[in-house]
């Protein structure tokens, strides 16, 4: 794979921060549904993002886009 530019390493940071923030946000929705088909949707929106953000952090891990070596 090419070196990714800062700016796309940029923005695939962002929008993992963009996933983790909305999936904290429908976690903290999803307490206060009360209607059972709504929930059942909430549920599968959570599940959906978590499959994203497990695969961003995938093609980070794999492609070693984040220094994680330097402290």
């Amino acid at each position: 794979m090419r070196k990714l530019s800062e700016a796309e390493i940029l923005s695939l940071t962002n929008l993992l921060k963009m996933e983790q923030d909305g999936l904290a946000v429908a976690k903290a929705m999803q307490t206060l549904i009360t209607d059972d088909e709504l929930k059942k949707q909430a549920e599968a929106g959570i599940l959906a993002t978590e499959a994203r953000i497990r695969g961003l952090q995938q093609f980070i891990s794999e492609n070693q886009i984040a220094n994680t070596g330097e402290v």
